[in-house]
């Protein structure tokens, strides 16, 4: 019976390995470079929650068993937040707060994206990817053609794929592929 607790659960691995991929694409060097995305902690959450965000809108439309890999996703997402709070020296008692603002803020991003996704409109998700991503004085224009060059590449990929080489996300650095295996 305890020997259970012990063993790896194959799912749960291949969502690691989901969310591993999608966390490396969201720290692609052009985001930072070229995007405008600042290169900070708070920065480095904003890509993430919009790489995570095109994931699950993506996976939302895919067959069954995609909707709980989009919830092992998010259970993924929630685990290595909640890691690095305690690694960058959150107390304990502190933690569950900030996960409530983290959380939050993630879902927040996700409703504010996802008409703006859904509608291709490339001008209203720059101006929502100014006030949340970039805080800069113009329209996150550069950011938002990624975004809806992302969902548009996410359309051609099945469950199999995404689980077996990640979401393959677009470059804005000439850099290979994130998310590409090589």
């Amino acid at each position: 019976m305890i020997l259970r607790f012990f063993r790896r659960d194959p799912r749960r691995q291949l969502v690691e390995g989901l969310y591993t991929r999608i966390a490396r694409a969201s720290r692609q060097p052009g985001l930072y470079l070229e995007a405008d995305v600042p290169d900070t902690v708070e920065g480095r959450f904003e890509s993430l929650a919009l790489h995570v965000v095109l994931t699950f809108r993506h996976l939302r439309t895919l067959p069954d068993p995609a909707a709980d890999v989009n919830q092992d996703l998010a259970d993924a997402l929630f685990r290595a937040l909640d890691q690095s709070l305690r690694e960058m020296g959150v107390g304990d008692l502190a933690v569950p707060k900030k996960m409530k603002t983290l959380a939050e803020a993630f879902y927040g991003r996700a409703r504010a994206y996802d008409p703006l996704l859904d509608a291709g409109d490339a001008e209203g998700l720059a101006v929502a990817l100014q006030r949340n991503v970039t805080g800069g004085e113009e329209p996150a224009r550069r950011l938002a053609a990624y975004a809806l060059e992302a969902q548009d590449r996410l359309r051609g990929q099945d469950l199999d794929a995404i689980l077996a080489a990640g979401p393959v996300f677009p470059t804005i650095d000439g850099a290979p592929e994130a998310g590409d295996p090589t």
